[in-house]
């Protein structure tokens, strides 16, 4: 299979200057290394080839080779065979940068994890105190963490001494890599712990109380720190992200602060204005309707939405109106709605302002069809 070309992986041009390929390099290390993506083959694959890219780009003399005669200048192979040893070029730097160690051993931290938290619309206003049962991976007790069998301990890696890495000889070239023997730790295990078979580690579920302020919203998140999962060899746990889902509310629906609720009205009640008695999350409140209120007018009770979380004026509650028309009528209430059209006579266009403008906008619409 023919390699890629090493600018391509990258993502830079052939002109990009040295400072541009280190960026381009630590971006796709970021993304691709085997430690943020275990058991990710593809992402192995890629690291590997960014890595390889990097390591002939960031060269002064290998750079100039590949740009001459391209893979051929500089897959010189002659001799193999691994050593142990750090970091010694740029790539040292960069992995450093990132990962926190050069190319010796180092602690990893333990995964993040992130619970969904369900919730109704009344506790995210309110706030509230919820109690999670969260899977996790804890310390192993009985070694502390270490993988070892109490009494014994870790023993330095025969094949990288410890460093964690081991550099592969590609002729006048050399190829850093993570060391198959102990897989980065720089050391090895040769009586594991019975408890976690040497995995410093435990699966368990543990129960967490968790305050809710008030005010959140679906897709606000919430850090414990220290609450994810034990890190290898005894490193530090990672984080708990709770993060919320608020559950559809049957009256209310929320829009950063403000809360909406639609009020049906019988045609009566918009024809000829009164009072209604509607929700809030604070209690029962007086709405005084005009007369002649149409469908989709609004009314804003000031100071009756949700006070976020990240602080800011308490929104509004806004009552949409909507006018219902009304069904299975008898014989007797169809006579009448009769009678009232038939006693509006001449005057009936004045009383049906909307409809007669919409009227009016269909007939221009169809005369400039015609022109």
């Amino acid at each position: 299979m023919s390699k890629r070309d090493y600018y391509e992986v990258l993502e830079v041009s052939n002109s990009a200057p040295d400072a541009e390929i280190k960026k381009a390099f630590r971006r796709l290390a970021m993304k691709y290394h085997p430690d943020r993506n275990p058991d990710d083959v593809e992402a192995e694959v890629n690291f590997k080839e960014a890595k390889e890219a990097f390591d002939v780009l960031s060269n002064a003399s290998k750079r100039a080779a590949y740009d001459q005669f391209g893979h051929a200048g500089v897959d010189q192979s002659a001799g193999g065979g691994f050593s142990g040893g750090g970091f010694g070029d740029a790539f040292s730097d960069i992995f450093g940068d990132i990962f926190g160690g050069g190319g010796r051993s180092r602690v990893r931290k333990g995964a993040d994890l992130q619970y969904n938290l369900e919730l109704n619309l009344e506790e995210a206003v309110a706030g509230t105190t919820v109690k999670i049962r969260v899977p996790t991976l804890k310390h192993c007790t009985t070694c502390s963490g270490s993988g070892a069998k109490p009494g014994t301990s870790a023993e330095t890696c025969d094949t990288c001494a410890g460093h964690g890495q081991v550099r592969m000889q590609q002729g006048f070239f050399s190829v850093q890599q993570t060391c198959p023997n102990c897989r980065g730790k720089g050391t090895t295990i040769s009586d594991p712990c019975n408890s976690c078979h040497g995995a410093g580690r435990v699966k368990e579920h543990k129960s967490l109380s968790v305050e809710v302020p008030a005010g959140v919203d679906n897709g606000d998140r919430i850090r414990l720190s220290g609450e994810g999962e034990a890190g290898d060899s005894g490193a530090p746990s990672g984080d708990l992200f709770v993060q919320m889902h608020v559950r559809p509310h049957p009256i209310f629906e929320r829009d950063n602060a403000d809360l909406y609720c639609e009020v049906p009205i019988s045609i009566v009640t918009a024809a000829l204005g009164g009072e209604l008695e509607v929700p809030s999350l604070g209690g029962r409140m007086n709405l005084k309707v005009p007369p002649g209120t149409q469908t989709h007018k609004q009314f804003r009770m000031r100071g009756k939405g949700v006070k976020p979380v990240r602080g800011g004026p308490v929104g509004d509650l806004i009552c949409r109106i909507v006018v219902e028309t009304p069904v299975k009528l008898n014989a007797e209430q169809k006579q009448l709605l009769e009678q009232f059209a038939e006693s509006m006579g001449k005057e009936a266009k004045k009383h049906s302002p909307n409809e007669n403008s919409w009227i009016d906008n269909m007939k221009k619409f169809f005369e400039d069809m015609k022109s």
